[in-house]
Protein backbone atom coordinates (compact mmCIF):
# COMPACT_ATOMS: atom_id res chain seq x y z
CA UNK A 1 0.00 0.00 0.00
CA UNK A 2 1.39 3.41 -0.93
CA UNK A 3 1.95 6.12 1.65
CA UNK A 4 -0.79 8.20 0.01
CA UNK A 5 -3.32 5.36 0.23
CA UNK A 6 -2.34 4.64 3.82
CA UNK A 7 -2.86 8.30 4.77
CA UNK A 8 -6.19 8.35 2.95
CA UNK A 9 -7.38 5.30 4.87
CA UNK A 10 -6.19 6.81 8.14
CA UNK A 11 -8.04 10.06 7.43
CA UNK A 12 -11.22 8.18 6.54
CA UNK A 13 -11.08 6.08 9.71
CA UNK A 14 -10.42 9.16 11.83
CA UNK A 15 -13.33 11.02 10.21
CA UNK A 16 -15.68 8.11 10.90
CA UNK A 17 -14.51 7.96 14.52
CA UNK A 18 -15.08 11.70 14.98
CA UNK A 19 -18.55 11.42 13.47
CA UNK A 20 -19.40 8.64 15.93
CA UNK A 21 -18.28 10.88 18.79
CA UNK A 22 -20.41 13.71 17.41
CA UNK A 23 -23.45 11.42 17.29
CA UNK A 24 -22.83 10.34 20.88
CA UNK A 25 -22.70 13.98 22.01
CA UNK A 26 -25.91 14.82 20.12
CA UNK A 27 -27.66 11.86 21.72
CA UNK A 28 -26.52 12.83 25.21
CA UNK A 29 -27.63 16.45 24.74
CA UNK A 30 -30.97 15.25 23.34
CA UNK A 31 -30.76 16.95 19.96
CA UNK A 32 -33.08 15.18 17.54
CA UNK A 33 -31.26 16.64 14.51
CA UNK A 34 -27.53 16.35 13.74
CA UNK A 35 -26.09 19.14 15.86
CA UNK A 36 -22.31 18.84 15.88
CA UNK A 37 -22.12 18.11 12.14
CA UNK A 38 -24.39 21.09 11.49
CA UNK A 39 -22.03 23.30 13.49
CA UNK A 40 -19.09 21.97 11.47
CA UNK A 41 -20.78 22.94 8.20
CA UNK A 42 -21.68 26.45 9.37
CA UNK A 43 -18.21 26.98 10.82
CA UNK A 44 -16.55 25.78 7.63
CA UNK A 45 -18.67 28.14 5.51
CA UNK A 46 -17.57 31.02 7.74
CA UNK A 47 -13.95 29.91 7.57
CA UNK A 48 -14.19 29.90 3.78
CA UNK A 49 -15.35 33.53 3.73
CA UNK A 50 -12.20 34.46 5.65
CA UNK A 51 -9.98 32.31 3.39
CA UNK A 52 -8.62 30.21 6.25
CA UNK A 53 -5.96 27.72 5.27
CA UNK A 54 -6.96 24.15 4.42
CA UNK A 55 -5.46 22.67 7.58
CA UNK A 56 -7.09 25.33 9.79
CA UNK A 57 -10.47 24.54 8.24
CA UNK A 58 -9.93 20.83 8.78
CA UNK A 59 -9.06 21.39 12.46
CA UNK A 60 -12.13 23.58 12.86
CA UNK A 61 -14.46 20.96 11.37
CA UNK A 62 -13.07 18.27 13.64
CA UNK A 63 -13.28 20.53 16.72
CA UNK A 64 -16.90 21.34 15.88
CA UNK A 65 -17.74 17.63 15.90
CA UNK A 66 -15.93 17.12 19.21
CA UNK A 67 -16.67 20.39 21.00
CA UNK A 68 -19.01 19.00 23.67
CA UNK A 69 -17.25 15.75 24.50
CA UNK A 70 -16.56 17.23 27.92
CA UNK A 71 -20.28 17.36 28.67
CA UNK A 72 -20.65 13.74 27.67
CA UNK A 73 -17.74 12.74 29.91
CA UNK A 74 -19.22 14.70 32.86
CA UNK A 75 -22.69 13.09 32.51
CA UNK A 76 -24.52 15.76 34.49
CA UNK A 77 -28.29 15.46 34.77
CA UNK A 78 -28.82 19.23 34.76
CA UNK A 79 -27.75 19.40 31.09
CA UNK A 80 -31.07 17.78 30.13
CA UNK A 81 -33.16 19.66 32.69
CA UNK A 82 -35.42 22.61 31.91
CA UNK A 83 -34.73 25.97 33.49
CA UNK A 84 -31.74 27.97 34.60
CA UNK A 85 -28.69 26.51 36.27
CA UNK A 86 -27.78 27.15 39.88
CA UNK A 87 -24.51 28.96 40.60
CA UNK A 88 -22.88 25.68 41.57
CA UNK A 89 -24.07 24.03 38.36
CA UNK A 90 -22.74 26.89 36.26
CA UNK A 91 -19.32 26.60 37.88
CA UNK A 92 -19.37 22.85 37.35
CA UNK A 93 -20.42 23.16 33.69
CA UNK A 94 -17.60 25.59 32.98
CA UNK A 95 -15.20 22.68 33.44
CA UNK A 96 -16.47 20.95 30.31
CA UNK A 97 -14.19 22.64 27.72
CA UNK A 98 -11.09 21.56 29.67
CA UNK A 99 -12.43 18.03 30.04
CA UNK A 100 -13.33 18.15 26.34
CA UNK A 101 -9.75 19.10 25.52
CA UNK A 102 -8.59 16.02 27.40
CA UNK A 103 -11.17 13.82 25.64
CA UNK A 104 -10.06 15.17 22.26
CA UNK A 105 -6.48 14.23 23.13
CA UNK A 106 -7.63 10.71 24.06
CA UNK A 107 -9.33 10.51 20.66
CA UNK A 108 -5.97 11.32 19.03
CA UNK A 109 -7.06 14.73 17.73
CA UNK A 110 -4.14 17.06 17.08
CA UNK A 111 -3.23 19.92 19.40
CA UNK A 112 -4.96 22.54 17.26
CA UNK A 113 -8.26 20.66 17.63
CA UNK A 114 -7.75 20.19 21.36
CA UNK A 115 -7.28 23.94 21.87
CA UNK A 116 -10.31 24.84 19.78
CA UNK A 117 -12.38 22.52 21.96
CA UNK A 118 -10.88 24.16 25.06
CA UNK A 119 -11.64 27.70 23.85
CA UNK A 120 -15.04 27.36 22.18
CA UNK A 121 -16.71 29.19 25.10
CA UNK A 122 -14.35 32.17 25.20
CA UNK A 123 -16.03 35.54 24.68
CA UNK A 124 -14.85 38.54 22.68
CA UNK A 125 -15.04 40.77 25.79
CA UNK A 126 -13.14 38.35 28.03
CA UNK A 127 -16.25 37.16 29.85
CA UNK A 128 -16.04 33.56 28.69
CA UNK A 129 -14.33 30.47 30.07
CA UNK A 130 -12.15 28.59 30.93
CA UNK A 131 -9.28 31.07 30.41
CA UNK A 132 -11.07 34.45 30.07
CA UNK A 133 -9.30 35.16 26.78
CA UNK A 134 -10.37 38.32 24.99
CA UNK A 135 -10.45 39.63 21.43
CA UNK A 136 -7.35 38.61 19.45
CA UNK A 137 -6.13 36.38 22.27
CA UNK A 138 -8.82 33.96 21.10
CA UNK A 139 -7.73 32.03 18.00
CA UNK A 140 -9.80 33.08 15.02
CA UNK A 141 -11.15 29.58 14.42
CA UNK A 142 -12.36 29.45 18.03
CA UNK A 143 -14.27 32.70 17.50
CA UNK A 144 -15.95 31.14 14.47
CA UNK A 145 -16.79 27.99 16.43
CA UNK A 146 -18.30 30.06 19.25
CA UNK A 147 -20.78 31.70 16.90
CA UNK A 148 -21.61 28.58 14.89
CA UNK A 149 -22.26 26.62 18.10
CA UNK A 150 -24.53 29.34 19.45
CA UNK A 151 -26.60 29.72 16.29
CA UNK A 152 -27.08 25.97 15.90
CA UNK A 153 -28.13 25.64 19.54
CA UNK A 154 -30.57 28.54 19.34
CA UNK A 155 -32.30 27.23 16.24
CA UNK A 156 -32.70 23.60 17.24
CA UNK A 157 -35.15 22.15 19.76
CA UNK A 158 -34.42 20.03 22.78
CA UNK A 159 -36.99 18.25 24.97
CA UNK A 160 -37.06 21.07 27.52
CA UNK A 161 -37.32 24.09 25.18
CA UNK A 162 -38.28 25.02 21.61
CA UNK A 163 -36.10 26.15 18.75
CA UNK A 164 -35.90 29.85 17.91
CA UNK A 165 -36.72 31.16 14.48
CA UNK A 166 -33.84 32.26 12.29
CA UNK A 167 -34.72 35.95 12.53
CA UNK A 168 -34.76 35.93 16.33
CA UNK A 169 -31.49 34.01 16.53
CA UNK A 170 -29.80 36.49 14.18
CA UNK A 171 -31.09 39.39 16.28
CA UNK A 172 -29.50 37.89 19.38
CA UNK A 173 -26.18 37.39 17.60
CA UNK A 174 -26.23 41.03 16.50
CA UNK A 175 -27.03 42.15 20.07
CA UNK A 176 -24.09 40.11 21.37
CA UNK A 177 -21.57 41.31 18.76
CA UNK A 178 -18.67 42.93 20.59
CA UNK A 179 -19.70 41.19 23.81
CA UNK A 180 -19.71 37.47 23.17
CA UNK A 181 -18.87 37.39 19.48
CA UNK A 182 -16.20 38.89 17.26
CA UNK A 183 -18.11 41.59 15.30
CA UNK A 184 -16.36 40.62 12.07
CA UNK A 185 -17.55 37.02 12.44
CA UNK A 186 -21.12 38.20 13.06
CA UNK A 187 -20.97 40.36 9.93
CA UNK A 188 -19.69 37.43 7.86
CA UNK A 189 -22.35 35.15 9.30
CA UNK A 190 -25.13 37.55 8.30
CA UNK A 191 -23.88 37.35 4.70
CA UNK A 192 -24.48 33.57 4.61
CA UNK A 193 -27.89 32.96 3.08
CA UNK A 194 -27.91 29.86 0.92
CA UNK A 195 -26.84 27.20 3.39
CA UNK A 196 -29.34 24.50 4.36
CA UNK A 197 -27.81 24.26 7.85
CA UNK A 198 -28.93 27.83 8.59
CA UNK A 199 -32.58 26.82 8.51
CA UNK A 200 -34.23 26.79 11.91
CA UNK A 201 -36.03 23.75 13.27
CA UNK A 202 -38.58 26.02 14.93
CA UNK A 203 -42.18 24.91 14.54
CA UNK A 204 -44.64 27.25 12.80
CA UNK A 205 -46.73 27.90 15.90
CA UNK A 206 -45.91 31.01 18.00
CA UNK A 207 -42.56 30.74 19.69
CA UNK A 208 -42.56 30.25 23.45
CA UNK A 209 -40.25 32.75 25.06
CA UNK A 210 -37.96 31.47 27.78
CA UNK A 211 -38.78 32.99 31.21
CA UNK A 212 -36.15 35.23 32.73
CA UNK A 213 -35.54 35.01 36.45
CA UNK A 214 -35.55 38.63 37.64
CA UNK A 215 -33.64 37.61 40.78
CA UNK A 216 -30.70 36.42 38.72
CA UNK A 217 -28.16 39.13 37.84
CA UNK A 218 -27.45 39.58 34.12
CA UNK A 219 -23.84 38.41 34.12
CA UNK A 220 -23.81 37.66 30.41
CA UNK A 221 -24.79 34.03 30.89
CA UNK A 222 -28.51 34.31 31.53
CA UNK A 223 -29.46 35.25 27.96
CA UNK A 224 -28.29 31.93 26.58
CA UNK A 225 -28.34 29.72 29.68
CA UNK A 226 -31.40 27.71 28.66
CA UNK A 227 -30.06 27.21 25.14
CA UNK A 228 -26.33 26.78 25.63
CA UNK A 229 -26.18 23.96 28.17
Amino acid sequence: MSAINAQSNHDREAREAYLQLAEAADLFEQYTNPHAVRIATIADALAETFHLAHQDRKSLRIAARMHDLGEVAMEREYIARAGSLTREERIDLERHPVIGEQEAARASADRAVQLLVRWHHEWWNGGGYPDALRQNEIPFAARILRLADTYAALTDARPFRPAMREEKARELLIERAGIEFDPSVVTAFLSLRHLDELRSFAKPEPEIEQPVDSNTPDDGWSLFSSYMK
